[in-house]
């Protein structure tokens, strides 16, 4: 079968009630048949549900349906997001370890690299995005652990070459591990190309219409475990709600991120040619200068988009505010297009040199590209570059 009829049809095994939609599974632990069988569980002779900080059924069929996308052995879900990078990391690399980074990172993975892994003798290095194979090479040193890169990234969409990085992990014995988060299974498979590891941020587009919060790291039996391990103890656990949320929203995903794309392309073709739009940024635009690798490793382009206005903040206030239909928010992955302003919000936090070599500028906007009818996006956001334009213009 196709992975789009195993997302609907992967559920829960059916209760003695017969329903037809799966169970939601809420309840904080289970019950044993006898002293015996709790003993089993415990000493995992026997294979169950004990407690829902460790296993639960809605949010096992979450992550069976993620493993099955992304064409991964086993997974472990988590409250967040970050949960799940920090988990990836936290539960593989020891005091000493060293890792290396694509410098295109989202803000809250950059500081768990140098602020919180540092705390603990973690080492890292990073580079550029379109580092060359040599220079990645030249990086690794003999405590160098893992990869962990975002392709695209987290606003600038810079991309890595996977096959690239696969190939460096396989020969140094690293554990390669990537954010998926922006291309989602529907559109890009790394573990195709090698990766060990995948996270998500399940908050964005698994879920698609901002309801819920959730994570999910996915991969080799062996890492897993780790990991596994790790978030049994320190308790990021998901809600079976959310996971049960999740778990329906996958069933859409790739028909979800097929009209994402097509919005997101006819969205950032418009606004190219718009004369006050300084830089229009988006994979599968030929202007893209990883335009080609986004086509090798992508089946299409997602649904960010960035743009970048002159004028710096006055005039993204003012373009914010002539927009009609997008909603103001850090978050992404909507049915709703989102715009947000990441040099002052999601990468903030970043000092102004970080924020230089990432091209997050004052005029930058990221663009979540929803699912309403394109032909109102455009005419909304070209109207606003025209009023923002004509407003700096009557200022100066």
């Amino acid at each position: 079968m196709k992975k789009q009829t195993k997302a609907i049809r992967i559920q829960s095994k059916k209760s003695q009630n017969r329903e037809h939609s799966t169970p939601l599974y809420l309840t904080s632990s289970f019950t044993f048949e006898s002293a015996e069988q709790g003993k089993a569980l415990f000493d995992e002779t026997e294979t169950g549900n004990l407690y829902s900080r460790f296993s639960n059924p809605s949010v096992q069929e979450f992550v069976d349906k993620v493993c099955m996308l992304e064409d991964c052995e086993d997974g472990v879900a988590t409250a967040t997001g970050m949960a799940a990078v920090f988990a990836s990391m936290a539960a593989l690399l020891k005091s000493g370890d060293h890792i290396l980074a694509s410098r295109a990172l989202f803000g809250s993975a950059h500081q768990i690299i140098t602020q919180i892994l540092s705390k603990w003798g973690i080492t890292y290095t990073y580079l550029d995005a379109d580092a060359s194979e040599s220079d990645w090479e030249a990086a690794v040193q003999p405590s160098t652990r893992m990869v962990y890169l975002e392709t695209p990234s987290n606003p600038g969409l810079d991309l890595v070459d996977l096959e690239m990085i696969g190939r460096l992990c396989k020969k140094h014995g690293l554990i390669f591990n990537v954010d998926n988060c922006f291309a989602t299974p529907a559109i890009q498979c790394p573990a195709e190309f090698g990766a060990d590891i995948i996270v998500h941020s399940a908050t964005k587009f698994m879920d698609g219409q901002g309801r819920v919060l959730g994570g999910i790291v996915v991969g080799k039996p062996e890492y897993i475990k780790a990991v596994r391990f790790f978030c049994r103890q320190t308790g990021p656990s998901l809600s079976p709600f959310n996971a049960w949320v999740l778990s329906k929203s996958l069933e859409t995903l790739e028909l979800r991120m097929d009209r994402h794309s097509s919005n997101a392309l006819q969205l950032a073709q418009a606004l190219e040619k718009h004369p006050d739009v300084k830089r229009v940024n988006y994979p599968f635009l030929p202007s893209h200068p990883q335009y080609d690798l986004a086509k090798k490793q992508m089946s299409a382009g997602g649904a960010i988009v960035t743009i970048e206005l002159e004028g710096g903040f006055e005039r993204v206030s003012s373009f914010f505010n002539a927009l009609q239909i997008p909603s103001l928010s850090s978050n992404l992955g909507d049915t709703r297009t989102i715009v947000t302003n990441p040099f002052t919000t999601t990468h903030s936090k970043l000092k102004a040199d970080e924020k230089a070599a990432l091209g997050i500028t004052e005029g930058l906007i990221r663009i979540s590209v929803g699912l309403e009818a394109v032909e109102d996006l455009i005419e909304d956001f070209e109207q606003a570059v025209a009023v923002s334009a004509a407003a700096i213009a009557v200022d100066k």
